[in-house]
């Protein structure tokens, strides 16, 4: 039995728990916008109105032509009620599924609950389109820890990332129980949606840490061109495209075989590894063209190896320069990530550039948020980082200060929701 809108506002301002349970049952199925109706999959319609289908086989958000801005949010659990939990995964599907197409919140949620009622949906996305806003949700490690019931249902690759040469984390950037990522074309789109988000898990979810980014530093699609960092190259030349799924199968979403027993809800999904780096750019900007174009392996201008002209002209890291030595450095930063030296290991990019203010001390805190989907992170992450740790000379310029792992689960059907996906 549903809720009119007056009532469902009632029961949002009694308590955590009870308004959770109560926005999920206002918000049916029937209420979802027209423009939903037959839409599956995680790509744009048809007619490319600015709408990514929400419900499909894997989670919008990873395959999905990468936007430029995105809005991130890690959250820690609060309540120790699994049934708290999850009556908010279930009112965050119905929620989020309507904000990718370009509705509010909840039904009339800025204005439509009457003047004493605090608004349902806050507003500032109004008159914005959908904006091919996609919203992906994720779970760390720590939300199978024993309070929710949920030990025998960890994916066994869902375990903290090891500690890596060169980190220097802040414990305040990194880690988390869930994570929301929502990208879109607008930053005001992506951010009204986690801000919706988190607004409804008051009392049963906190912000641990969020990041805000703008110019996507990857293409997920052959029709996107490479985009730059901010240290100038052209960035993810190589990386893995929804136009080849095979591969996408192979290195990104996780197989049945992965997870069997009570980790089986997650086939088809993959693993989110979240970095937040620091790019020390006024270093960068005073370092010389060869160097920097030594340190990364490729041609600044076009992108392309050192030694040819085209961006995507095949690697050959046995050609040697004038003095004898590998034209492509064998501290450069190509060589090392490229699959060929790491024994056909692949992820698929998603990440964004970020500038934060200064650091206080007259620097830009600004740097690269890397964002990556792997069937495995430890198995393909990991090894990747290490190699990079141990000898990458971009290190003289970089330093991670944040990290998280997240297991995103596959796409819901219809009628299927997050919370039920979950407890099962």
């Amino acid at each position: 039995m549903t809720m009119d809108a007056s009532s469902r506002r009632a029961v949002l301002a009694a308590g955590a728990g009870t308004a959770i349970a109560g926005a999920a049952a206002g918000l049916t199925w029937a209420s979802r916008p027209a423009a939903a109706d037959g839409a599956s999959g995680a790509g744009a319609t048809a007619a490319d109105d600015g709408i990514v289908a929400f419900r499909g086989a894997h989670q919008a958000g990873i395959t999905t032509p990468a936007q430029d801005r995105l809005h991130f949010v890690a959250l820690d659990v609060l309540t120790e009620d699994p049934e708290e939990l999850r009556s908010l995964l279930t009112a965050w599907t119905r929620a989020a599924e309507r904000m990718t197409y370009g509705a509010e919140a909840a039904p009339g949620g800025a204005v439509g609950g009457g003047p004493f009622q605090a608004p349902a949906d806050t507003g500032e996305a109004l008159d914005l389109t959908a904006s091919h806003l996609t919203v992906t949700i994720g779970y760390g490690p720590s939300l199978f820890d024993g309070r929710f019931g949920l030990e025998g249902r960890r994916p066994e690759a869902l375990r903290e990332l090891p500690a890596f040469l060169g980190d220097d984390l802040d414990p305040a950037r990194s880690g988390g129980d869930l994570c929301i990522q929502a990208c879109a074309d607008d930053p005001q789109v992506a951010v009204h949606a986690v801000r919706n988000l988190v607004r409804m898990g008051f009392g049963v979810v906190a912000v641990r840490w969020s990041q805000l980014g703008f110019g996507r530093t990857s293409s997920t699609s052959t029709a996107q061109v490479t985009p730059r960092n901010l240290f100038g190259f052209k960035d993810g030349t190589a990386n893995l495209k929804a136009e080849d799924p095979a591969a996408v199968d192979e290195h990104v979403w996780v197989a049945p075989e992965d997870v069997p027993g009570g980790a089986a809800w997650m086939a088809g999904g993959s693993y989110l590894v979240a970095r937040r780096i620091r790019m020390h750019v006024e270093i960068w900007d005073r370092t010389p063209l060869t160097e920097q174009e030594a340190i990364f392996g490729r041609d600044k201008k076009v992108g392309a190896p050192l030694g040819t002209t085209d961006e995507f002209a095949p690697i050959d890291f046995q050609r040697k320069g004038a003095d004898g030595e590998p034209l492509i450095p064998m501290t450069s930063h190509v060589r090392l990530a490229h699959s060929s030296t790491l024994d056909g290991v692949k992820i698929l990019r998603r990440g964004y550039n970020f500038t934060d203010g200064t650091d206080g001390q007259g620097h830009l805190d600004a740097g690269l948020f890397f964002i990556a989907f792997v069937r495995d992170a430890h198995r393909q992450f990991v090894p990747m980082q290490r190699s990079l740790a141990r000898a990458d000379v971009l290190n003289e310029y970089i330093e991670h200060t944040g990290s998280a792992l997240f297991a995103c689960p596959p796409g819901l059907a219809d009628g299927q929701d997050w919370g039920t996906q979950l407890f099962a």
